[in-house]
């Protein structure tokens, strides 16, 4: 079975491990691993998440993941539904919530143990087995049914209906930080809390080249380093730095040191 999705819950399945690049997550998501393992790199660096696991990521967060198959073939299996601002804003006002405090508490979340919570993932599985009979009606009640779910626990309230969007912050420290995931100049300019004009004066007055070239020259140094200094192979180091195209990088990195990735730790 194929990676499926119907407004706003989506099947996983891989079969071999696969790498879904760079992602803006633009809205809550939350996930089951049925079967599996997610590897999740964000700027925080690498986590693993096992079967089993329930995660909930805030939305504007960034992230790279590759989902793993189990060792003995069993393919990868999640189930992922999205609580989008709209369908949250919907909830608040009908059961009249006041608005709540900026969250200021972790952007990925692992979920305990929750019987309740798993039941409702799995009472899902049956529309994919036969897909016309999600229709919106149904998604619209499944996405009440989980929020009504996770807000058994109060601390979750401030984390879904907080709709507060970006503000201004240290352009400097966020690019560091971020500069390895593959996201249009657009979106880092609205993570930053601009305008794509502000977003690229203020780029230019800190940092003295304009983003994009910025971001392919700190790309390339991090891909150096790992190559030359920490050794690893270039074959992998291509995608956590944020190339999508392991023949792009190899011109573009050649371009700019003169000779070919596999040579850095010869020239060094």
């Amino acid at each position: 079975m194929e990676d499926q999705y119907q407004y706003n819950i989506l099947y996983s399945c891989s079969d071999e491990p696969k790498y879904t690049g760079s992602q803006l997550v633009a809205e809550h998501a939350l996930s089951y691993i049925l079967s599996g393992e997610i590897q999740l790199y964000t700027n925080r660096g690498k986590e693993t998440f096992k079967e089993g696991t329930i995660g909930l990521i805030r939305r504007n967060q960034l992230a790279k993941v590759i989902k793993i198959p189990r060792a003995d073939g069993t393919p990868f299996h999640s189930i992922n539904i999205f609580l989008d601002q709209e369908s949250l804003h919907s909830y608040s006002l009908k059961n009249q919530l006041p608005t709540e405090r900026h969250y200021l508490g972790e952007p990925f979340l692992v979920l305990p143990d929750d019987p309740f919570i798993q039941g409702f993932f799995s009472s899902l599985l049956p529309y994919f087995n036969q897909p016309v009979q999600l229709t919106a009606a149904l998604a619209a009640l499944k996405t009440t049914e989980i929020i009504e779910l996770l807000i058994r626990n109060p601390d979750l309230k401030s984390f879904l209906f907080d709709f507060s969007e970006p503000f201004k912050i240290d352009i400097e420290n966020f690019m560091n930080r971020n500069y390895m995931f593959h996201i249009s100049i657009n979106e880092f300019a609205r993570l930053t809390g601009r305008s794509l004009a502000t977003f690229k004066r203020d780029f230019t007055k800190k940092f003295s080249l304009p983003p994009e070239k910025w971001i392919r020259q700190k790309r390339l140094q991090q891909a150096h380093f790992l190559i030359a200094e920490q050794k690893q192979s270039p074959s992998t180091v291509y995608l956590e730095v944020g190339f999508e195209n392991f023949s792009h990088f190899s011109r573009t990195f050649k371009e700019f040191y003169g000779y070919n990735p596999s040579q850095a730790q010869q020239n060094t």
